[in-house]
């Protein structure tokens, strides 16, 4: 169905999604260049591996991840290869791309044109929005909420650049925080989403950033390769089938099903919102996390983990699974008890991993997956099964 009306001047238009719940070539496309945002996070903080730089670099993840979020609704709403939405997305592209480029010097130099960047992604978001909600006042007064909300957080990041110094890192907090804040205050009523679509590009977006954290060990091996950076790939691999298999093999079919079948508007907007938009931030960013400790394991196979470094390769990986416990509890209403033993299992193991090789540290983190995955397997056997085969009330 096309927003198309008749008028004596042409306008922009934009063909809305039916049913159709595939994500499109474009939309993968776009999703690409926000892995090189992911990418581009990662080297900040392995360019300054405190936790300032940490902490810089998940501000500008979380900034970015937003903007991603915000094209994952629009993109629930309208097709992305009909009419001329086509031209505004790769502009999009476009400028997510620049912005991907400035995130190492995002608090420096670059600040500014980040910001400028980044605002264009946004303009481009809202203008689709506003296009594809010209007759359907709900939606349209949804938009005009986030507009604002978008106006206000793009507006301090641009200050920031301006003003520099100790200021810039507490006014991206505040952007961030005000941001992401906006759809609590215009609320969910007024969206809409096609379920088996969004469920499907979050997944994907998570399996672009395992496969960011797999580029993370083969960047980092660009040394000397040994016995110990062999085994180091292996076990990082086999951390990263880990988490694979705790997202895809079941908690993704769960959340789809979850998703379609909440009653349309407010219910389903909310758990979208929730489950997705909000819940999926802390598993990208502890899987970036985890990616920045494979990068320094490679560095320090026979030494000791910086304790930075240490707290993002456990402490990534306890944020990923801790994001999933609060994932299941928000879309099922059940506590995943097993999840949580094994996170706080990774903050154990810290103050063993600043005095074992890196090598060491990497070899029990694996251990610990493989364990939870095993137990799972084993445990939800029947209910998997079910799952997976499509006979699971």
């Amino acid at each position: 169905m096309s927003t198309t009306t008749h008028s004596r001047l042409p306008r922009i238009t934009a063909v809305l999604r039916g049913d159709d719940e595939r994500v499109t070539p474009l939309e993968l496309f776009f999703d690409l260049v926000f892995v090189l945002a992911i990418t581009q996070c990662t080297s900040l903080m392995a360019d300054e591996p405190t936790w300032a730089g940490v902490g810089k670099g998940l501000l500008v993840l979380g900034v970015l991840w937003w903007a991603w979020a915000g094209y994952a609704w629009l993109t629930s709403v309208i097709d992305p290869e009909e009419g001329s939405v086509q031209l505004l997305i790769f502009a999009a592209t476009a400028a997510l791309l620049v912005a991907s480029l400035c995130v190492p010097t995002a608090f420096g130099s670059g600040g500014l044109l980040f910001a400028c960047a980044y605002g264009v992604v946004r303009a481009a978001h809202i203008a689709l929005f506003w296009i594809a909600s010209r007759n359907d006042p709900q939606l349209r007064r949804s938009v005009t909420g986030l507009a604002a909300s978008t106006l206000i957080g793009t507006g301090l990041l641009t200050v920031a650049a301006l003003l520099g110094g100790d200021a810039r890192v507490p006014l991206w907090a505040l952007a961030l925080t005000l941001d992401m804040a906006g759809p609590f205050f215009f609320g969910a009523a007024g969206w809409k989403l096609v379920p088996g679509h969004f469920a499907e590009r979050h997944g994907l977006i998570v399996l672009i950033a395992l496969g960011e954290s797999i580029v993370a060990i083969g960047v980092a091996s660009q040394v000397t390769i040994s016995a110990g950076v062999v085994v180091a790939a292996v076990l990082g691999t086999v951390v990263v089938g880990a988490m694979w298999w705790l997202y895809f093999d079941v908690v993704a079919l769960v959340a789809a099903r979850r998703l379609a079948h909440a009653a349309p508007g407010r219910e389903r907007n909310e758990l979208a919102r929730d489950g997705f938009s909000y819940l999926h931030l802390p598993l990208v960013a502890g899987v970036d996390l985890v990616a920045l400790g494979f990068k320094e394991t490679l560095r320090h196979v026979g030494h000791p983990l910086p304790v930075v470094a240490a707290s993002a390769l456990l402490g990534g990986t306890a944020t990923y699974l801790l994001a999933h416990v609060a994932f299941r509890w928000r879309g099922v209403h059940r506590f995943s008890g097993d999840r949580l033993v094994a996170a706080l299992v990774c903050v154990a193991v810290l103050p063993i991993a600043v005095s074992v090789s890196a090598l060491a540290t990497l070899a029990i983190l694996a251990a610990v997956l493989a364990v939870l995955v095993g137990y799972e397997y084993v445990r939800f056997a029947e209910l998997r099964g079910r799952l997976r085969h499509g006979t699971a009330a």
